[in-house]
């Protein structure tokens, strides 16, 4: 048995296209959208509604981590739109009907925190599998599935906003992560809390991880732990006990799928 695994796709449709061929099913770990392009600044959905110029702004001050500053300036951006959420939204579908059109079936996806997973069911065709908090069988093995990232201690998600992304309270994600039968493969965009396995090399900064998944993966050992999340992991792989944990790379810049085979 031959899967193909990919995370964080941030629009690359064309190698979607090819991410299954020669694999008996696709695994999907999330971040099919391309909100924001650090790369190409006319890219992706605020590219397209707001033009390179005021992205490569967006771009320099989020960097800069210059909180107060980023933050006036995000608010200014949409209030230059009449309904910001109503051209979030359009734009998000556009590109979910390529991406979900470019998964070749079967196909099982997870979101991720740059997803919006409301509307997944609307573009789920045949033979492509929206799971989060469940598990599956394929090819004699079970996967379990959690997706999303964690909501930050104290923050609150502004449901009204033009662009909500799928954080999670720590609470809630652990419940999903706890509720899973146990499982040969375990597959989250959210990285076990490992410190290398969370800290990104070229942001210079620790990402969000889950103790829970650690703590799931040392009591059960399943065969593999896949995720994504973090683009340049310090570590791609480690192992816990038995347990071979893998970041299967940023797909948006490798166009290649992380395979596993029993």
């Amino acid at each position: 048995m031959r899967v193909h695994v990919v995370s964080d796709v941030h629009g690359n449709v064309e190698a979607l296209k090819r991410a299954g061929d020669g694999a008996d099913a696709l695994v999907v770990l999330g971040d099919l959208i391309d909100f924001v392009d650090y790369h190409d600044h006319g890219k992706g959905i605020l590219g397209r509604v707001f033009g390179p110029e005021k992205v490569a702004r967006f771009a320099e001050l989020r960097r800069s981590r210059r909180g107060p500053e980023f933050g006036a300036y995000v608010r200014s951006l949409w209030a230059g739109l009449t309904d910001p959420a109503a051209v979030v939204e359009e734009a998000v579908r556009e590109q979910y009907d390529e991406l979900f059109g470019a998964m070749n079936a079967p196909a099982y996806a997870t979101p991720g925190n740059v997803d919006a997973p409301r509307l997944w069911p609307e573009f789920a065709r045949d033979g492509i599998h929206v799971l989060d908090g469940e598990s599956v069988e394929i090819g004699g093995l079970t996967f379990g599935f959690v997706g999303g990232t964690l909501l930050p201690t104290g923050a609150t998600l502004r449901r009204h906003a033009a662009w909500v992304p799928y954080l999670r309270p720590e609470d809630e994600y652990n419940a999903a992560v706890a509720a899973l039968p146990e499982v040969d493969v375990l597959c989250t965009h959210l990285p076990p809390a490992l410190p290398e396995l969370v800290y990104d090399v070229v942001a210079r900064r620790p990402e969000d991880g889950s103790t829970a998944l650690v703590e799931r993966i040392a009591a059960d050992q399943p065969r593999w732990s896949l995720f994504g999340h973090v683009h340049q992991p310090l570590a791609q792989r480690m192992r816990i006990g038995r347990t071979e944990c893998v970041n299967v790379g940023h797909f948006k810049r490798t166009g290649r799928p992380y395979v596993i085979q029993w």
